[in-house]
């Protein structure tokens, strides 16, 4: 597949552009220099973007397969910049008829309990509430697009820099917890989950969460 990968700059993009490399596709890394580093692949390219601009999405979208997004919040910008992006990534892909998008989400919205979100608990860092509460209302703006065939893949609630195994489980709209409670999944394990979900379409229209 030729792959448009937003956010390719940050630490899960490198990742996840790495992973789809190794697996013979092709991508065009976005980010707002232009630059990514740590990536020597002729299948790759790296080109700038603001993902906040739907006609820049769809110009870039343009003869793509697919749209992969690990996108977040810049150090200067409110979570809340996570809904605008959200709207002009579908828009912009409209525009550009590419309907394949795999969104790396948040945990917070994931279900700890029958009626309990991860981000409702107290164990939850108050810190981390606003980045949550903005990607649980990008979720919302995702799932109305009934247009599109989206996966919006969300990791443990621990994600650090790791060992790539290959092994994770995955649960609908659920925390994916071990036998202790405990929430945790490597960076590289996350980008295996999003590149199978985005080469499966098993998820398709779903809310995935993701851990050992």
């Amino acid at each position: 597949m030729d792959v448009l990968l937003l956010g390719a700059s940050g630490r899960i993009g490198r990742r996840v552009a790495a992973e789809l490399l190794d697996r013979g596709h092709s991508v065009t890394g976005v980010s707002r220099s232009g630059t990514v580093e740590g990536i020597d692949d002729e299948a790759f390219v790296a080109v700038a973007g603001d993902a906040t601009d739907p006609d820049q999405i769809a110009r870039l979208a343009a003869g793509h397969d697919a749209v992969a997004s690990a996108l977040g919040p810049g150090e200067d910008d409110s979570p809340e910049v996570l809904t605008e992006m959200i709207e002009a990534v579908i828009e912009g892909l409209r525009r550009a008829e590419v309907d394949r998008l795999v969104w790396t989400g948040g945990a917070g919205g994931l279900r700890v309990g029958p009626d309990t979100r991860l981000v409702e608990t107290e164990e939850f860092p108050d810190e981390w509430e606003p980045l949550a509460r903005a990607a649980i209302d990008a979720y919302g703006i995702l799932e109305g697009a009934d247009d599109l065939r989206w996966t919006y893949v969300a990791p443990a609630a621990l994600i650090e820099p790791g060992e790539r195994t290959g092994e994770y489980r995955t649960a609908e709209r659920e925390l994916v917890a071990d036998e202790d409670g405990d929430s945790y999944i490597s960076m590289e394990d996350f980008a295996v989950a999003l590149v199978d979900e985005l080469e499966s379409g098993d998820g398709v229209g779903s809310y995935v969460g993701t851990g050992y």
